[in-house]
């Protein structure tokens, strides 16, 4: 072998080398997370500053991936073809083969050669790896690509005014790293890929979930209504408050004056306990002296934005208000929270039944104040009812009797009121035709 062959080897060696470097780097840089990047920043890592840099100027450095990764096939076409053919001409003649038609074969194996080393080699295998480990592939390369970078910087830019001409007339944009934002349904499915994968657990899963339907929530849809609402007239005593907490353990209460329209504030009775060691003479007060600040907002309030005023005010209770300026019922932090990690109950919540209640396969109870694009989801429905908002309301608008035992069809399911409190459905009774026909056929066997 000569000198010249030799070190056409080793030049096409390192151009392969080269090329798989330039691929691994792009693949690397698009890959890599942008939020560990800077998570290592913030621990002070140097490679990682430089790789920050990298993935904060993505067009520029994608441009400098590219350019050299032309710059290396180019290279291996011009060197690589030619070194195999002359190696392997000689051993053609030994076998007798001449002229032409050595040439021609010791070119298509030539060129099978390098197409295979450039493909596996060069592309194939740094792509997979660059995938795989996106993290220490970029900050390996974050320094040498700013490196050619820097080298090539007059080519790079103007390539890429030239692509970003190219891409103006045909109304796109280059890419940027600063650009690249998730819709809200490409982070539901990366959450679901990231469940299946182990890499959340169903809690964490359900809290996400949560927290995008949370912006949607308007503050109607999550209150107690005011046929609901457990209040007082300022002019009672505290004597007649501590009887009525025999039934209703709550901590905050509202205060009217006249009616439930006319709220002025809420009483905490943790403050009345502290009146009441100091002086037992308090029980003989007005709840009025004690009556402090509630907020009162517009039934349509966003969820998110009561739960910053409950944040900036420091006060837990907010009074809704319908469009006619009367009270539409009441809305606590936890009532809020409860959207997030759902329910909430503590030890004097021991008789209250969940919202909806699975009994079996197709039987479900439910409460009449669940919503009903809740029930769609539970029973896989497209009940749509722009006047009202829960089951409840949705069930007296379709069955008028208001009494225990009424019920009506929807589709595949018959719901069946089971309690009743002053006209309002407080629970609903859902069954499957299917699972009704069933039991209707037991009961006629049996009898």
């Amino acid at each position: 072998m000569d000198v010249e062959i030799a070190i056409k080897l080793v030049l096409f060696v390192l151009l392969i080398a080269f090329t798989a470097f330039f691929v691994a780097s792009e693949f690397a840089i698009v890959k890599v997370r942008s939020t560990r990047i800077d998570q290592l920043v913030s621990e002070g890592n140097v490679a990682a500053k430089r790789a920050k840099k990298v993935i904060s100027h993505l067009d520029e450095y994608l441009s400098a991936c590219q350019l050299g990764i032309t710059i290396t096939a180019l290279g291996l076409g011009w060197v690589g073809e030619s070194t195999v053919e002359r190696i392997l001409h000689p051993l053609f003649e030994l076998v007798g083969l001449h002229g032409q038609g050595a040439s021609i074969i010791s070119f298509i194996i030539a060129f099978g050669v390098v197409t295979f080393l450039h493909v596996v080699v060069g592309e194939l295998a740094p792509k997979t790896l660059a995938i795989q480990k996106a993290e220490q592939v970029t900050l390996a390369i974050s320094g040498p690509i700013i490196a050619f970078y820097t080298i090539m910087y007059v080519p790079i830019r103007i390539l890429n005014g030239s692509a970003r001409l190219l891409a103006k007339a045909f109304g796109l944009k280059m890419m940027s790293e600063n650009e690249e934002v998730h819709s809200e349904e490409e982070l539901r499915m990366i959450m679901s890929d990231s469940l299946k994968g182990g890499e959340i657990n169903p809690s964490e899963y359900n809290y996400m979930n949560r927290i995008f339907e949370f912006d949607d929530r308007i503050a109607k849809e999550v209150m107690v209504p005011r046929t609901e609402i457990s209040s007082f007239d300022k002019t009672v005593t505290i004597q007649e408050i501590f009887e009525q907490m025999n039934i209703e353990q709550y901590t905050r209460y509202p205060v009217y004056d006249g009616d439930k329209d006319h709220i002025i504030g809420i009483v905490n009775m943790k403050q009345i306990l502290s009146e009441m060691i100091r002086s037992e003479d308090t029980r003989t007060h007005e709840v009025e002296r004690y009556v402090q600040p509630v907020i009162q907002v517009i039934e349509t309030i966003p969820i998110s934005d009561l739960l910053i005023k409950f944040q900036v005010e420091r006060i837990h209770m907010a009074i809704l208000l319908d469009e006619y300026g009367g009270t539409s019922g009441l809305v606590t932090i936890e009532d809020i929270i409860e959207e997030i990690v759902g329910e909430i109950r503590d030890e004097f919540d021991a008789d209250e039944l969940p919202e909806h209640h699975k009994l079996g396969e197709g039987h479900y109870n439910v409460s009449g104040k669940l919503l009903l694009s809740e029930i769609n989801d539970i029973l896989g429905l497209t009940i749509n009812d722009d006047d009202v908002d829960t089951v409840g309301g949705w069930f007296m608008a379709n069955n008028e009797e208001g009494v225990v035992g009424a019920k009506f069809q929807y589709e595949n399911f018959v719901f069946t009121a089971t309690e009743i409190n002053n006209h309002q459905i407080v629970r609903i009774d859902v069954l499957k035709v299917e699972k009704l026909q069933e039991e209707s056929s037991s009961e006629e066997e049996e009898n």
